[in-house]
């Protein structure tokens, strides 16, 4: 599959560069694909939500009637939970969220991520570039060149971009990564993914393995 290199301003450079079918041909796998979402999901949770439970309530430990004889259920303590201010019954607890996928598994998820990009025609190959100082305008002229300025875009630049990825911090719906960093949540939630020269041969060299 061939694609034209375009430049920053948009316009195309007469150039194309060949994408990899093994990377950006496959026949997508949905269950790997679910699988590797599932997981970048579970990775951003913190989990450490925590209620307080019965025995971490500050309160009389008296027992609060008499055993029988009032009619009412049993009740031994103003700490249960059954009792307004008592400690919450089986609430949240501090826990890891994160699990386990081996590395094949995620590598075929991306690769089908980029498929169904690159089948949709949402892939933009840009050559290399880089800002001299960090300006959130500049990228943001990127954007505009590349009619990028009011979708969801994922940038994947070399590794040295270090300003491209500080001027885009800023703008909501944009976000910058290097080949690395390429993971099959951004690919799916963008609505274009830019790829530059030099980090489509580190992303063909890390998903074909």
């Amino acid at each position: 599959m061939k694609v034209a290199v375009l430049d920053i301003a948009g316009k195309d450079t007469g150039r194309k560069v060949e994408l990899s079918n093994e990377v950006f041909g496959i026949e997508p796998n949905d269950h790997a694909i679910y699988l590797d979402v599932k997981q970048y999901l579970a990775n951003q949770r913190q989990g450490t939500h925590k209620s307080k439970e019965r025995a971490e309530i500050a309160g009389s430990t008296r027992k609060i009637k008499k055993q029988k004889g009032t009619g009412t259920a049993r009740a031994g303590s103003i700490k249960s939970g059954v009792f307004r201010g008592g400690g919450r019954m089986f609430g949240p607890r501090p826990r890891n969220y994160s699990f386990k996928l081996n590395k094949n598994l995620k590598r075929l998820a991306r690769k089908s991520a980029l498929s169904i990009q690159a089948k949709e025609s949402n892939l933009v190959v840009v050559e290399d570039f880089n800002f001299e100082t960090p300006k959130t305008k500049e990228f943001i002229n990127v954007l505009k060149a590349l009619e990028l300025d009011s979708k969801k875009s994922l940038f994947v630049l070399g590794e040295e971009s270090n300003n491209v990825y500080l001027s885009s911090r800023n703008i909501k719906g944009s976000k910058v990564v290097n080949a690395t960093g390429v993971n099959t949540y951004s690919v799916l939630n963008a609505n274009k993914v830019v790829i530059s020269e030099s980090s489509l041969e580190g992303i063909q060299i890390n998903l074909s393995k």
